[in-house]
């Protein structure tokens, strides 16, 4: 391969000063942002509301994994799916209807009477908010430039922590005063706000008004020589999924998704009833933990996207700089073994560590996001988001059914939940570093796929 000139020509947009460009880009992922705010206080409010349901409904750690597995379950279906209804409807329209359905879910919990019915609620909600990631990555690639695309998505992505922290800082206290119902209503609620905004500032870059000709141009530079301008119009996904998983390059980001999302979905749905069990928090006491270690995740998601680009900036090409930053990471998740041992001598060591290791997922995901648009064309970046959106969703499940259920409701029954919990984070502690060696062993150098008029 020949070797990039030290100097690029002149002419290229990509040297030209921010302030000349323009940073418009940079509204549009402030939208994605608070879409995905939205998106995980909604998925969120049911971990701190599990006291009150207990108490409500009657449930036992069995119960609450088959809810949690209905939602795995139906967002798994829901992202294969969406990702290619997406790519088809543009994300304007895809991410709106997404959006406003999700939002009518998260409200219709507060009408369910019935543990079936919150299974019920808990799978029209999982099926509805698998729009959200492949919308937002298939925005971040239209909007934004290859070597700026993973800060972009650890900074809208950091979103699903401040979805995290609002949960707890405000779910308890709404509970407590008047009723866990108006949780779901006013949460489900913010998300039509968020609609209003996004169909008066949205557009594709080609047909946005308020974009100048120079950052349009800076958006769509790295385009290589040859291709066509994929960011000037929103073109229909040719490409089937058959095809799609014929790409081994397809396999290494469903591996690395269906081993790591678990470990996501166990901090989102445990760790309220972590803290709660093992330190006998209650009600508003658990806010500040909590939302301690989606602070730490939010530093993690937006210093995921820093680290390939102090890389490139270096000279190394962007798919070796996202390597290495993701084997970094996945390092950093690894001293999470030892949260239960150092829980025993003060409980703000756990939350410490596994707050750490939330920062350390946030940076992998804006990392392994990015690995779909440096390798894909803009125009089937849903659908494979979707893919991998859906392995991430299975093996949430197979990880709840096989592991967690069976498991917590042994050491429940016998009074030792504390040993589940370590097995627990000695799982999570190895997933990354396991889908790591995987992943680049499938795809260990730069190799974008190139689609032809029939595929």
């Amino acid at each position: 391969m020949t070797p990039l000139p030290t100097q690029s020509p002149p002419a290229s947009p990509l040297d030209t000063a921010n302030a000349a460009i323009g940073k418009y880009r940079w509204t549009i992922c402030g939208l994605v942002f608070f879409a995905t705010t939205i998106n995980y206080l909604d998925r969120a409010v049911i971990s701190l509301l599990k006291p009150y349901l207990e108490k409500a409904f009657h449930w036992n750690s069995g119960d609450y994994a088959n809810i949690e597995i209905a939602f795995k379950l139906a967002y798994a279906v829901g992202m294969v799916g969406v990702g290619r209804i997406i790519d088809r409807l543009g994300t304007k329209l895809g991410y709106a209807l997404s959006t406003a359905l999700w939002s009518v879910a998260a409200m219709g919990h507060a009408l369910v009477s019935s543990t079936l019915g919150f299974g019920v609620a808990r799978g029209f909600l999982g099926v509805t908010e698998a729009g959200n990631f492949p919308a937002a990555i298939k925005t971040t690639a239209e909007w934004f430039p290859q070597r700026e695309r993973a800060l972009a998505t650890g900074i809208f992505n950091s979103g699903s922590n401040v979805g995290a922290i609002v949960a707890p800082l405000s779910v308890p206290w709404i509970a407590e005063h008047i009723g866990w119902q108006w949780a779901f209503v006013i949460t489900g609620a913010l998300g039509f706000i968020w609609l209003v905004l996004w169909y008066l500032i949205y557009d594709t870059p080609a047909n946005s008004k308020r974009l100048s000709k120079a950052e349009f141009d800076y958006i769509n530079a790295d385009i290589p020589a040859g291709l066509p301008e994929e960011g000037v119009t929103e073109e229909k996904p040719k490409a089937s999924w058959g095809t799609l998983l014929g790409f081994r390059q397809t396999w290494a980001f469903v591996i690395g998704k269906f081993i790591t999302d678990p470990i996501w979905w166990f901090y989102l749905f445990w760790l309220p009833d972590f803290l709660g069990k093992q330190y006998h928090l209650t009600g508003t006491a658990i806010a500040l933990p909590v939302a301690a270690v989606y602070i730490l995740s939010s530093i993690g998601s937006i210093s995921g996207g820093y680290i390939p680009l102090g890389f490139m900036k270096r000279g190394m090409p962007a798919f070796q700089a996202r390597k290495r930053s993701m084997l970094l990471i996945a390092c950093c998740v690894f001293p999470i073994i030892f949260a239960q041992w150092l829980g025993n001598i003060n409980m703000w060591l756990a939350v410490l560590v596994i707050g750490i290791a939330a920062a350390a997922h946030q940076a992998w995901s804006a990392n392994i996001f990015t690995t779909v648009s440096d390798m894909f064309p803009k125009r089937t970046v849903g659908s494979v988001t979707g893919i991998g959106g859906m392995a991430g969703g299975l093996g949430g499940i197979a990880l709840t059914a096989l592991v967690q259920k069976r498991m917590f409701v042994h050491y429940e029954s016998i009074g030792q939940l504390d040993k589940a919990y370590y097995i627990m984070f000695f799982i999570c502690g190895a997933a990354y570093l396991l889908a790591w060696v995987l992943m680049f062993t499938l795809v260990p150098r730069m190799e974008p796929i190139k689609f032809d008029d029939n595929n």
